[in-house]
C-alpha cells in the first residue's frame, strides 16, 4: 500500500541553529514528504529560516504553520508572500491564524479584538497585494491606498491556507482561503467540522475539493511503543491546558470537557505531571498517531482517510531524539 501524502512540521526549539533546521528539511524531501512548515511564536522570524529552507531544498513545498496577521502589516505579508514565492521558485503556500491573546497583546503589542475580521481583512489586502495592482482597501481594521507592489507578480500568486478550529473560523476558510490546517481533531471532529468547511466554500461559490486539508497530527513512533506514548501524552497535555484557550475549549466540544477541566485545573497548580496523568490513553489515542511504527502509521492513514483531507502534517512531540525523528518519518512515508 502507497503511504499517505503528508507535509513536515519542524519544531525550530529542537534545533540550536538555521543550518540544523536546513538539514532536517532536506531529510524531509529525501523521504518523500510534500512540503516542510514550521511555526512562528517567540522564537525565529521563520520567514528568514523559511528563505534558508527554499534555497537549500529543491522540489518540497515550502509553508509556514502559522503567520499571525497580528505580526506583520497585511501589505507587509503580501510581500512576503510574493517574494518567498520567487525563491522557493513557486513551492511556497502561506498560512495564516489568528494565534492567541498572550502572543498577540503580550508579543506584539496588539489588542486581540475580532481576529476572525482582522484575518479576513488580511486575507483581502494580501491578494490584492498579489493582484499587483493599486492597494485599495477600506476596512475596519486597514484603510489602505495609493500604492502597489513595485516587483513582478506571477500569474499563480501563493495559495493562501488558515490554521482555525471554531465552526466560524473554518467557514471563514472555506470561503476566502485556499486551505485549512486544523490541529487536535478526533477523526469524528474533524469528519463534522469538514461541514463548516464545505459550507464557507459554498458562500464564496467555490469548489470545497479545492480545498487543501492537511491537518497537523502529532506524531512519535518508538519500536517499544511505550517510550513514544509518554514524550506525547506531556505535550499533547500541555496544548490542551496551557497554550492558550482555544486549543482546550475545542476539545471539550469534542466530547472531553471532564477531562480538560481536570488537565487546565493541574496546570492552574503548574503540575505539569498531574496534567499529563489526566491525559486518559482514549483521548490521546483520538488526537495523536504515537506506538510503534506500526501504529503510527495505522493512525496516520485513518486521518488521512477522512474524507476531504488532502494531505496530513506530521508534527513532531517535545523531547524526540533525532533518531525517534527518524524512525517516525519512515514510519509514515515508506511504502
Amino acid at each position: 500500500m502507497s503511504a499517505p501524502t503528508c507535509d513536515l512540521v519542524l519544531m525550530s526549539r529542537d534545533h540550536d541553529s538555521v543550518d540544523s533546521l536546513a538539514d532536517q528539511a532536506q531529510r524531509a524531501e529525501e523521504y518523500g514528504f510534500s512540503h516542510v512548515t514550521m511555526g512562528e511564536t517567540t522564537g525565529y522570524n521563520i520567514v528568514s529560516v523559511l528563505t534558508v529552507l527554499a534555497e537549500r531544498t529543491d522540489d518540497i513545498g515550502i509553508t509556514d504553520d502559522v503567520i499571525s496577521p497580528y505580526s506583520r502589516a497585511p501589505t507587509v505579508l503580501g510581500q512576503t508572500a510574493l517574494t518567498m514565492h520567487d525563491v522557493s521558485d513557486g513551492r511556497f503556500r502561506m498560512s495564516l491564524g489568528t494565534s492567541s491573546p498572550a502572543i498577540a497583546e503580550r508579543w506584539h503589542g496588539q489588542e486581540f479584538d475580532r481576529p476572525l475580521r482582522r484575518l479576513r481583512e488580511t486575507i483581502d489586502v494580501i491578494r490584492q497585494v498579489c493582484d499587483g495592482g493599486d492597494v485599495d482597501y477600506d476596512g475596519e481594521f486597514y484603510d489602505l491606498g495609493g500604492m502597489s507592489y513595485e516587483g513582478k507578480v506571477p500569474e499563480d500568486p501563493p495559495a493562501i491556507d488558515v490554521a482555525a478550529l471554531g465552526p466560524k473560523a473554518v467557514e471563514l476558510a472555506g470561503r476566502f482561503a485556499d486551505g485549512w490546517v486544523p490541529q487536535l481533531f478526533t477523526l469524528d471532529g474533524l469528519d463534522e467540522r469538514m461541514d463548516d468547511l464545505r459550507r464557507g466554500a459554498d458562500l464564496g461559490d467555490r469548489d470545497p475539493d479545492e480545498l487543501r486539508v492537511s491537518p497537523i497530527v502529532r506524531c512519535c513512533a518508538t519500536e517499544d511503543g511505550d517510550t513514544a506514548r509518554t514524550m506525547a501524552r506531556q505535550m499533547i497535555a500541555f496544548l490542551i491546558g496551557a497554550y492558550g484557550p482555544f486549543y482546550g475549549d475545542s476539545i471539550a466540544e469534542q466530547g472531553y470537557a471532564d477531562e480538560v477541566e481536570e488537565i487546565r485545573a493541574a496546570w492552574e497548580d503548574r503540575d505539569t505531571a498531574a496534567m499529563a496523568d489526566a491525559l486518559p490513553d482514549e483521548l490521546l489515542d483520538a488526537v495523536a498517531a504515537v506506538g510503534t511504527p506500526e501504529e503510527v502509521r495505522e493512525k496516520v492513514e485513518a486521518f488521512a482517510a477522512v474524507d476531504g483531507v488532502d494531505a496530513v502534517r506530521v508534527g513532531f512531540v517535545s523531547g524526540m531524539s533525532q533518531d525517534h525523528k527518524e524512525t517516525t518519518m519512515a514510519a509514515v512515508t515508506e511504502d
